[in-house]
């Protein structure tokens, strides 16, 4: 097997700008749109928007790898990271991701450098003891390798340049992207792409790349992105595999830069309207401010929590008792009161009764 890094044109890409062209204008206008129904919030709601987004990002670009964290230690250190007061702690990796998340927000336009990837790897692999080499390239001799299936019969999906290559094709990357002058969406998406395929650490390669295609792509804005990227493609973790896998042998990457490009669009539509629904979010709790009992303000927030698409199938009655351990008549009437208030919204009846929020 050959791979991208094994051609004689490495690490020249290729691909069609005509065909990119489209998502690049697409990019553009959404994101001039993200940025202003941005600039009409009111402050205390766009700091809730920093935390919720940058805390989901945080949550999914690990999932992506296989690893699930706390949301309640992620959320209070994001926090944290913004002067903000938290009453809960936080564990190790939890706080690592997190301050990833925000360092990515705060400081997207400081140059690239060793120095900034080996910070990110140190938090991007906080509380690891597993790990030889961390907050520095890898140095083992072993192949690294990409692999998947039973160890005496694994399938290879990937095999990145040696560590004594390191150095030298970091310096080849860092200097691409410091000079490179590409449109947003292609810059961030080849970003992704050569950083995977050198795959400079021991572990953490994809966490960190998209981190990068987030900086690039807020570099080419000139503002954070306000991105859920890493949602979107937690969302299809398989077709992320797969594209990867279609162009690791090529330097043709036309169609990776076709899929990369749809996914951030897609991730522009659910940014658009997770601000809608923390704008809800904030109207509704407002509005109902010293009007709701302790449990009914739980349920609400942990409504909102699921995001635009609120709970799969609705709220039902069960879902209350859970949340709030309450007995079946409180909940019922806690329910009933809260579409009375405006809400929530009833549908069905009896055990298919379902209750929806009223974001008007």
């Amino acid at each position: 097997m050959i791979w991208n890094w094994q051609q004689p044109e490495w690490p020249n890409w290729r691909f069609d700008s005509e065909v990119i062209r489209p998502l690049e204008a697409q990019f553009l206008l959404d994101s001039g749109r993200l940025l202003g129904a941005w600039k009409h919030l009111q402050p205390d709601t766009q700091t809730q928007v920093k935390i919720d987004l940058l805390s989901d990002e945080a949550m999914k670009t690990s999932e992506i790898e296989g690893e699930f964290l706390d949301r309640e230690s992620v959320q209070s250190s994001v926090r944290r990271q913004f002067g903000l007061t938290a009453d809960r702690r936080s564990g190790l990796a939890e706080a690592g991701i997190a301050r990833l998340m925000v360092a990515c927000f705060q400081n997207f336009n400081a140059p690239l450098t060793d120095k900034m990837l080996f910070d990110w790897h140190e938090l991007v692999c906080a509380g690891r003891t597993d790990l030889k080499t961390i907050g520095a390239y890898r140095d083992h001799n072993d192949p690294m390798q990409v692999v998947s299936g039973p160890v005496q019969k694994p399938k290879i999906h990937f095999e990145a340049p040696g560590s004594s290559a390191m150095q030298s094709e970091m310096s080849g990357f860092l200097n691409w992207y410091e000079t490179s002058d590409f449109p947003a969406l292609t810059k961030a998406g080849l970003a992704h792409l050569y950083f995977v395929s050198i795959h400079p650490f021991e572990d953490g390669n994809g966490r960190i790349a998209r981190a990068l295609s987030e900086k690039a792509m807020a570099q080419a804005l000139g503002q954070p992105s306000l991105l859920a990227l890493s949602r979107q493609i937690r969302a299809d973790r398989t077709a992320y595999y797969d594209a990867l896998e279609a162009n690791n042998k090529s330097m043709d990457i036309t169609d990776w830069l076709l899929w990369f490009g749809g996914t951030v669009l897609k991730a522009k539509s659910y940014s658009a309207a997770m601000i809608d629904h923390l704008i809800a979010k904030t109207r509704l709790l407002d509005r109902l401010r010293d009007q709701l009992n302790a449990h009914q303000e739980k349920v609400l927030i942990r409504m909102f929590d699921a995001g635009p698409g609120g709970f799969t199938g609705g709220l039902s009655a069960k879902n209350y008792m859970t949340i709030t351990d309450t007995a079946p008549a409180t909940a019922r009437r806690h329910l009933g009161d809260l579409v009375v208030k405006g809400a929530l919204v009833r549908t069905g009846e009896r055990k298919g009764t379902r209750y929806w929020l009223n974001k008007i």
